[in-house]
């Protein structure tokens, strides 16, 4: 339990502000306020500086998706902004920490806890909340036209928002390393107010509305980025775990459109921690449950349009109503309640067959894990004592449409022995219940680390001429219970706030391919990263080195799943 309190605080701590590294650090004095004009929409923002780095925050990038806007696509702004005071902290977009699903005490408490309006205004959080930050070497010009790197934050799609991710420090080191860097991050809807799914919100064209939020803020760099000194046609994007997700659901939206005014919002990707995550339709039956769920505690079952009656009832019914079904941090784990799916024009079909069929953005990336990548998600689920209560718990909240007998076959490809579970290479240490380094494995897997390897292969395959390259982050090897656990690179490689040998040379390869399409363009004297279709290998990341390994672990297991996808969408 004092572990699960741990880590529930893991998104406040991440909020919290972190100390640029400066060099020659002296008396220093704020220096004069930045000041940006820009057209689309009108609107003088005025930023702050400190410690050579400008800041923006809070810049509004979409109408305010309240009232009427509630559960729609985001609205660009089409009247004058006049002065914008980006100076103060973001607003973040309602926060789903907690499911007050009764079924998952004693977590239901802190939902209900954290969804009162008090704790939200507390985390800064509210329904008008589509805004951008930037960050920019101070002293940069509308003509410097640095690169830009377009940060999507992670969190299950139920939680996240650019405050937890100041990207000074990113910015700082780039100009150290000598390739100063313009940071954007975007706020989208997360859980029910962005990601709700059931037949009437793909009737009203109201799916994957996150999604939109990250696309509408990407036009928005694209139409004003280059008054504050960045290119607007070298924009990378970034992001981790759903952040990564989202980076790859925004090369296949619209079958791979990725051009705005005629030009390619983007050129680059780097996914930290996921990628394709086959999925059913917006209106399946899982997501048809959600929604119906989330209609009867708003109150609003029975009337004749329960998709008006939501966006009519108050901001914390519907908060409640919206938090009210299984979350990331509770027993249904990465079952999730709420993510990206298929609603046919958004993302036209499931991710796996949008990448298979070429229906994607071609563009140069990286896309990488951390080796432990299920043990975090693995530690609810304790009374899972035997093989069979294993599959029954994926049939029951994940694969509904896999059989007993092949979901029996999947998780026999993972031993019964804890030996070989995660956190990997510690043998039966870490085995906390008797199927956790088990369960922890084929979540990480199916979720992320084999799903990752899948997607490698099939757009090599499909698009041998687009450079790819992976990597395995192993850095925090030997902690106990969880290993190099999932979002652990936020604190090594977002953040850097271990100046070990991991932190500078993913910044150093991921600066040069924001540079050049190209992390071995670092000038640090790293050793090569070869493209993944050149022998399939992966940088190892350790604390102190690094290495190339075989990407063919587990491969009995990653070929059953690659041959059973379709029976295998969430």
């Amino acid at each position: 339990m004092r572990l699960y309190y741990l880590l529930s605080l893991v998104p406040f701590a991440l909020a919290t502000p972190v100390k640029v590294p400066v060099q020659n650090e002296g008396p220093q004095e704020r220096a004069a306020a930045p000041t940006i004009t820009i057209t689309s929409p009108q609107a003088t923002i005025i930023g702050s500086s400190l410690l050579g780095i400008d800041r923006f925050d809070g810049i509004p990038f979409a109408k305010p998706p309240t009232g009427p806007l509630r559960l729609r696509p985001p609205q660009p702004l089409t009247s004058s902004l006049g002065t914008v005071k980006a100076t103060g902290i973001a607003k973040a977009c309602p926060q789903f920490y907690f499911s007050v699903d009764e079924m998952n005490f004693p977590t239901n408490v802190l939902g209900t806890l954290l969804n009162t309006p008090f704790f939200q205004t507390v985390t800064n959080a509210g329904e008008d909340c589509l805004t951008l930050t930037i960050r920019r070497p101070a002293g940069t010009t509308a003509s410097s036209k640095l690169p830009v790197l377009f940060w999507i934050f992670g969190g299950g799609f139920e939680l996240g928002s650019t405050q937890m991710y100041d990207g000074t420090s990113l910015v700082a080191d780039s100009i150290i390393q000598g390739k100063p860097i313009i940071f954007v991050a975007v706020n989208y809807r997360v859980g029910g107010f962005g990601f709700l799914g059931g037949s009437e919100i793909l009737a009203d064209g109201a799916a994957n509305l996150g999604l939109l939020d990250q696309r509408r803020g990407l036009e928005w760099v694209a139409e004003n980025i280059d008054k504050f000194g960045g290119d607007p046609e070298k924009v990378t994007i970034w992001g981790e775990s759903a952040g990564a997700i989202s980076v790859l659901d925004q090369m296949a939206l619209y079958n791979g459109n990725h051009m705005f005014k005629s030009r390619p919002l983007f050129r680059g990707a780097i996914m930290n921690s996921g990628s394709v995550i086959p999925a059913d339709p917006v209106d399946c039956p899982k997501a048809q449950v959600v929604y119906d769920t989330v209609v009867r505690e708003a109150g609003c079952s029975g009337t004749a349009d329960t998709l008006a009656c939501l966006r009519g009832v108050d901001y914390t019914t519907f908060l409640n109503a919206a938090n009210s079904v299984p979350g990331i941090l509770s027993y249904s784990s990465v079952a999730l309640s709420y993510l990206p799916r298929p609603d046919g024009v958004v993302l036209a079909d499931s991710p796996d067959i949008l990448i298979s069929s070429g229906r994607y953005a071609k563009v140069p990336f990286i896309v990488g894990d951390q080796e432990d990548e299920g043990t975090l998600f693995a530690l609810f689920q304790p009374n899972i004592t035997t093989t069979q209560q294993l599959v029954n718990y994926f049939k029951e909240l994940y694969f509904h449409s896999a059989s007993p007998e092949q979901l029996a076959t999947l998780v026999q490809t993972y031993p019964e022995d804890p030996a070989p579970g995660s956190p990997f290479r510690t043998g039966p240490l870490n085995n906390i219940y008797p199927q956790f380094k088990r369960l922890a494995a084929i979540l990480g897997d199916l979720t992320f680390t084999l799903t990752r390897r899948a997607f490698l292969e099939t757009a090599a395959t499909v698009n041998p001429g687009v450079k790819s390259w992976s990597y395995l982050s192993r850095y925090n090897y030997g902690t106990p219970v969880l290993g190099t656990f999932h979002a652990s690179d936020l604190l090594q490689v977002f953040y850097g706030i271990l100046p070990n040998y991991a932190s500078v040379a993913i910044h150093g390869y991921y600066f040069s391919f924001v540079y050049d399409l190209d992390p071995n363009k670092n000038g640090l004297g790293l050793m090569r990263w070869p493209e993944w279709k050149e022998g399939k290998e992966l940088m190892a990341f350790d604390a102190l080195s690094g290495e190339l390994i075989k990407d063919d672990f587990r491969m009995e297991s990653y070929e059953f799943s690659s041959a059973n996808t379709q029976n295998l969408y969430i």
